[in-house]
């Protein structure tokens, strides 16, 4: 599993580290820079109309007001209305744009990041919990629309007021000005120191969420042994501890937050007071006019505004700057299984696979398959028995090259398996496991999931030859019945018969069979047994099975143990031979009373 970093690695992520993150997130935007283009100008404009407004207002009080002009009271009115027409147009129109581009961004995003999921080894979900991977699919790219959205835009008009009011300020009297300069540098100050706290402190908050949410997946994907153990009352304390170790991390965030918002709005309103104070005794003094003063103090709000809102715009994008970091890890994850720059494509072929003097390990140091060389034949059933952990699954799972070997190869039909397209291998290949999933979806839809194209007549012949048919008609919505998730509303025999069915419609010509059968009962395994049959028919078979009753038929047994495969043969000449085999046989066979074995 990947471990959130420690406070120290977060507490290091500086400001170059800050805006690296961010110029990750903005480069999504790039396919829409026209648009976003558009939405700076016209933003920048409503912010360039909106500094405009104070000088409308010193006009008014020093004409209006000193000269009693009606007309030009009206005019200035008008115009000022217009003004405001103008911003509000313009102001639509770049938030309107800017939310388009940013929710774009994040739905690009979404797929990038779930595309890149779909990418990687099924090691790679061993090693990280579901709700971790949901949380960042979910919850860290909302955080980074934020940025992309209304941080961004905030940005850009606080800037622009900021760098204008000062402007204007320094024109209308520098003086006065020195009142707001006093202040700017202890808040940008603050704004680096308490933004680096929040920063960690969101990436903290992502990975507690992330906790938060893996703890209430995994309860509720595994309601029946919550329920069977009567564990509600234990799972509901393990995500409220959860939730509130959220909780702590969130509320140091706010109060830091706060604690910042707070002082910036107390040293800015105190500098307005200066302002108030200084600005008057200009004014008495005759070296500044009322409207002036006016003005001033307006320009004085802006820079106050503008300030407090870009610190915590900072505290926005250091959140947005933990997610992504989040994210932008996830991304950057290399699939340990890729396709050779020169793969090729598996065409259609017989079906042959050869193990070649492979060896593997899922932690080095610790190989599970130790020089196996196994080659089926097309069209053969070979079985895999031997204890538990004797490295049967692990061997099958290297056919549709769910893991490669660390030493030697496997091949179908003489080609490396490392040399052709992965989705072109699985394309060959079906399988039925012992723990069927379905999709929360209709009997149909899951059994189309064998070949998507399928049309309704070959998804019913699909189903007869799986011994399936006849209980889905029976069901109220019969073929449009929906499973439930994980096909909880069936029965483990149906749900058998229904993955039967999803196989039989891929045709695939390497057929997986893992345990399909060990979990039914007499009369329902009969039925699953059939529609193996039928399954296997010409097709190139691996069998695991620890009941060794099922394989009886198989046309060769290869037994294996700690990683090796010790023995090969029919079922009746393994029983024969002093072995392995003959052990777990006369266990399986005994009968009740002579302790014989009975095959």
């Amino acid at each position: 599993m990947t471990e959130p970093p420690s406070t120290s690695e977060t507490a290091s992520f500086r400001p170059t580290r800050l805006w690296a993150a961010l110029r990750r997130i903005f480069r999504l935007s790039r396919p829409y820079r026209r648009r976003l283009l558009a939405a700076l100008v016209l933003t920048s404009l409503g912010t360039l109309v909106a500094l405009v407004v104070p000088l409308g207002l010193r006009e008014l009080v020093d004409a209006v007001f000193q000269e009693a002009n009606r007309t030009l009271l009206h005019q200035l009115t008008a115009g000022l209305i217009v003004l405001f027409l103008i911003r509000a147009a313009a102001s639509f129109g770049g938030n309107y744009l800017l939310g388009w581009t940013g929710e774009r961004v994040v739905a690009d995003l979404r797929k990038r990041v779930y595309r890149h999921l779909h990418r990687q080894s099924l090691g790679f979900f061993s090693n990280h919990r579901t709700g971790d991977l949901t949380s960042r699919l979910t919850n860290d790219v909302g955080s980074v629309r934020s940025a992309v959205t209304d941080a961004l835009s905030k940005l850009l008009t606080q800037s622009l007021s900021l760098l204008g009011s000062v402007g204007l300020m320094v024109v209308l009297n520098w003086r006065l000005s020195l009142i707001i300069f006093l202040v700017v540098p202890a808040v940008t100050g603050g704004a680096v120191y308490f933004g680096r706290k929040v920063r960690e402190l969101a990436r903290h908050i992502q990975d507690r969420l992330a906790d938060t949410t893996a703890v209430a997946e995994e309860a509720i994907s595994a309601m029946r042994v919550v329920k069977a153990f009567a564990r509600s009352g234990y799972e509901v304390g393990r995500y409220e501890e959860a939730v509130e170790e959220l909780f702590g991390t969130a509320r140091r965030r706010v109060l830091i937050s706060s604690l910042f918002t707070a002082s910036v709005g107390l040293l800015f309103f105190a500098a307005l007071v200066g302002i108030f104070w200084y600005g008057g005794m200009e004014v008495l003094a005759g070296r500044l006019s009322e409207g002036d003063l006016v003005a001033f103090i307006f320009y004085a709000f802006n820079i106050a505004r503008s300030v407090g809102g870009m610190s915590q715009l900072y505290s926005t994008f250091n959140s947005a700057a933990g997610a992504t970091e989040r994210l932008f890890e996830l991304l950057d994850t290399t699939p340990d299984l890729q396709d050779a720059p020169d793969a090729v494509v598996l065409d259609e072929g017989e079906g042959r696979v050869a193990i070649e003097n492979v060896t593997f390990a899922y932690d080095e140091g610790r190989p599970v398959l130790r020089d196996i060389d196994l080659t089926v034949t097309a069209g053969e059933t070979v079985a895999l028995v031997g204890p538990s952990g004797a490295g049967k699954s692990t061997l099958v799972s290297l056919i549709p090259r769910f893991h490669d070997p660390q030493a030697g190869r496997v091949t179908m039909d003489g080609h490396d398996l490392r040399r052709v397209t992965r989705s072109s291998l699985r394309g060959h290949i079906a399988a039925v496991a012992q723990e069927v999933h379905l999709f929360n979806a209709s009997i149909r839809e899951n059994i189309r999931y064998g070949r998507l194209d399928a049309d309704a007549a070959a998804v019913e012949e699909a189903a007869r030859a799986a011994n399936a048919h006849d209980f889905i008609v029976d069901l109220p919505d019969g073929y449009d019945a929906e499973v439930g998730e994980r096909g909880v509303k069936l029965s483990g025999g149906q749900r058998q018969r229904v993955a039967i069915a999803r196989a039989l419609l891929r045709d695939a010509r390497i057929l997986l069979l893992d345990e399909a059968t060990s979990s039914l009962d007499s009369a329902t395994e009969a039925l699953v047994q059939e529609a193996l049959e039928r399954l296997m028919a010409g097709r190139t078979t691996f069998i695991i099975a620890h009941r060794l009753s099922t394989v009886q038929a198989a046309d060769r047994i290869v037994v294996l143990d700690n990683g090796r495969i010790v023995q090969t043969g029919t079922h009746d000449a393994l029983v024969q031979r002093e072995g392995l085999y003959r052990d777990l046989a006369s266990y399986q066979f005994r009968g009740p009373e002579e302790g014989a074995l009975e095959c």
